[in-house]
């Protein structure tokens, strides 16, 4: 019997890096020899210890999975794992990749895992890297500039917010705040505007009032009828209504 995978895992989402564990684990077909949420830190372990798989999300802040793969002085078989389909062409192109979607299911799980055994059997994984830098080129080029600051008017006097500080924003009496901390500011846009502006990997709409900032939920929790609540990291613990129809988005986006 041939012996585990060794495979090293790389997510930026720590909820979606230990669902993954989890699962892997569960197979008893993998041996996970490091996982991270840093892919900066990842890449520094990966140039030391060589693995047989890599598990890889591929938009990540700071460096990418094209990126990384590029940079790797061992090309590894992988899989990658992401929320975005359209990323899927990309993927498939390059021999012995696989691709998941998140919330990546047991069946799709297996069949990558199935793949990646019968390739290790096959032999070592073609040179990617002239490959992986071509897609990383592209995806920058593709990649739409998100803003970083947003700009609150009140009188004469503007306000620049850090996005990152904003745990939502939230539409009622006909204006829009951003809740940053202790403080509601408002903005001169609405819900939907700033759902199309916004960098869609961070900042998602749960009901049509409400855009939230999945880097400040702490917490979710069921509600009535097939609803459901965030709670955020707030001092107050702020608690955020889900549309029935927004639940199952929210869901794929936090991998769980």
């Amino acid at each position: 019997m041939n012996d585990p995978l060794r495979a090293f895992l790389i997510d930026d989402e720590a909820l979606a890096l230990r669902r993954l564990s989890r699962m892997l684990e569960a197979s008893g077909r993998v041996r996970i020899v490091g996982s991270a949420t840093d892919p900066e830190a990842a890449l520094a372990a990966l140039s030391e210890e060589s693995v047989d798989a890599l598990f890889l999300d591929i938009e990540m802040p700071g460096l990418g999975g094209f990126e990384l793969l590029a940079r790797l002085p061992i090309q590894p078989f992988v899989i990658f794992t992401t929320a975005y389909e359209h990323y899927a062409l990309r993927a498939f192109a390059v021999n012995s990749i696989d691709y998941l979607l998140k919330p990546i299911e047991a069946e799709q799980l297996d069949r990558a895992l199935t793949k990646l055994e019968r390739l290790r059997a096959a032999g070592q994984p073609p040179a990617l890297r002239a490959v992986m830098e071509q897609l990383a080129t592209a995806l920058k080029a593709q990649s739409p500039a998100y803003p970083t600051r947003i700009a609150s008017r009140l009188g004469d006097r503007v306000q620049l917010i850090e996005l990152a500080r904003v745990a939502c924003f939230v539409a009622k009496d006909k204006l829009t705040y951003a809740v940053a901390g202790d403080k509601q500011l408002v903005v001169d846009a609405t819900i939907t505007e700033l759902e199309e502006k916004l960098d869609p990997a961070r900042f998602l709409r749960i009901h049509r009032a409400t855009l939230v900032n999945l880097d400040h939920i702490a917490e979710v929790h069921t509600a009535f009828a097939g609803g459901m609540v965030v709670r955020l990291k707030d001092t107050r613990r702020t608690e955020l209504s889900v549309a029935r129809d927004r639940a199952r988005v929210l869901k794929q986006r936090l991998a769980f």
